[in-house]
């Protein structure tokens, strides 16, 4: 067995806190389906589902996907420009 390990990507990504609804819209630049306390948002594998406190990503391909909160805070740090 080989090992591997992730290679360092910028990524860009706004967390989903209930109040900014438009914003993910804009960031994604498609329209999203609200709920209460969730929001579903296309992407490559179907429409998927971000509950609040979830990160939305855009990865390195402009694709979109939600990230739970604790597995971002173990996978990206903020970048200081």
């Amino acid at each position: 067995m080989e090992k591997f390990r992730k290679k360092p990507v910028v990524i860009e990504a706004v967390q989903f806190t209930g109040n900014n609804r438009n914003e993910i819209a804009k960031f994604i630049n498609k329209q999203i389906s609200l709920g209460e306390k969730y929001i579903i948002i296309p992407t490559l594998e179907g429409d998927m589902r971000a509950d609040l406190g979830d990160w939305i990503i855009r990865g390195v391909n402009g694709e979109y996907y939600p990230c739970k909160p604790e597995i971002f805070e173990k996978t990206y740090e903020e970048v200081q420009e």
